[in-house]
């Protein structure tokens, strides 16, 4: 433990420093006759105990103390201050400054001894309830990135079983991701709730786990009854999704029932419009639209970046938000990107595993 004395006067330095070495056998005692280099010494590392005198040049007691004050972890340090008999208001305004204690002069070596090893009793107690305020933090800390993990893991083992009964491919999967949590800081959403996005995203088609096999793997384009049924996709991966304590599972569900939702209210399955369609609907809207019409189905041919963007400048204030298109447009660096990472020849064997 380390005591800081701090008094203009040599002889009670000498005096104070005699008697705090024999509080215990762990105190270092170091002694300052100026303040302010007592106070640069505070600064640099923080004494455990601080006995000050009152009456000092340059810089009093009280001042002393109200600078101690403002430095980090300042307000925990015991201080005892110094003063003459009689100075009864100098002592109120150490008090209101946040004193810990005083000694009045003429002073008793066994009373400055005992009322010192109290103070830094209190602070060894401080300082362990300190140490495991921190190490229980640090174990919550450890115990949510756990859960969350396990809740990632699901996600990935969810966007997988549907991929694989789904012609699209891992790398639509990435790609989708990427461009949502693309679009999602455009909008200038706080950076956790971009990452939620971006690892919440790939669950947007789990639905399709529902869908009949003679429907969803057909080669060809849908007729109207077996669209109707493709339809139903959404509401099936909500209902796989919905109730979960989880907040990514949570925005998962929300975005399964609500990526084919339409600005002008066209779109399924509740013809939702506007605002009205939550945020991150609108968000992978968008990436889900642009990334299908530049990937090879096999129904059709993949159109070029170039066509794809004019269709989603056409579809603003229609099929899309115009903000979440804006956003998305204003980043094409980062999408080319994100489409030359993630192509569909490698993505498939691991499609979702670098959402990081």
């Amino acid at each position: 433990m380390r005591i800081q004395i701090v008094d203009d006067n040599d002889t009670n330095l000498m005096l104070f420093e005699q008697i705090a070495l024999r509080v215990a056998d762990d105190v270092t005692v170091e002694c300052f006759a100026d303040p302010v280099k007592a106070l640069d010494d505070a600064r640099v590392k923080l004494p455990d105990l601080i006995l000050v005198d009152y009456m000092m040049p340059v810089m009093d007691g009280h001042e002393f103390l109200a600078e101690v004050r403002k430095l980090p972890g300042g307000r925990d340090v015991p201080i005892v201050m110094v003063t003459a008999a009689g100075e009864r208001s100098v002592r109120q305004k150490a008090l209101e400054l946040g004193a810990t204690d005083f000694l009045t002069k003429p002073v008793d070596p066994t009373e400055v001894r005992v009322r010192l090893n109290n103070l830094l009793a209190l602070r060894r107690s401080h300082l362990r309830l300190s140490d495991r305020n921190r190490w229980l933090a640090d174990e919550v800390r450890k115990a949510t990135q756990a859960i969350f993990a396990r809740e990632h893991e699901l996600v990935v083992r969810l966007s997988r079983a549907a991929e694989f009964r789904d012609p699209e491919t891992g790398g639509h999967i990435q790609r989708m991701a990427h461009y949502s949590e693309l679009i999602a800081r455009g909008l200038g959403l706080a950076p956790d709730l971009c990452d939620l996005i971006l690892r919440s995203a790939p669950m947007h088609d789990v639905g399709k786990l529902g869908i009949p096999d003679g429907i969803l793997l057909k080669p060809g384009r849908l007729d109207e009854q077996e669209f109707l049924v493709m339809k139903r996709h959404p509401e099936i991966g909500h209902a796989i999704l919905d109730g979960s304590a989880s907040q990514l599972i949570a925005m998962g569900a929300e975005i399964a029932l609500t990526h084919h939702e339409k600005w002008d209210g066209t779109g399924y399955p509740k013809g939702t419009a506007g605002e009205a369609i939550p945020l991150t609907g609108r968000v992978v809207a968008v990436a889900d639209v642009f990334d299908a019409l530049t990937s090879e189905r096999p129904y059709k041919m993949a159109w070029s970046v170039e066509r794809a963007r004019d269709f989603l400048v056409e579809g603003k204030g229609t099929h899309f938000d115009p903000a979440c298109v804006d956003s998305f447009l204003a980043a094409w660096d980062e999408v080319l990107a994100i489409k030359a990472r993630f192509v569909d020849e490698v993505a498939y064997e691991s499609p979702v595993e670098q959402l990081t």
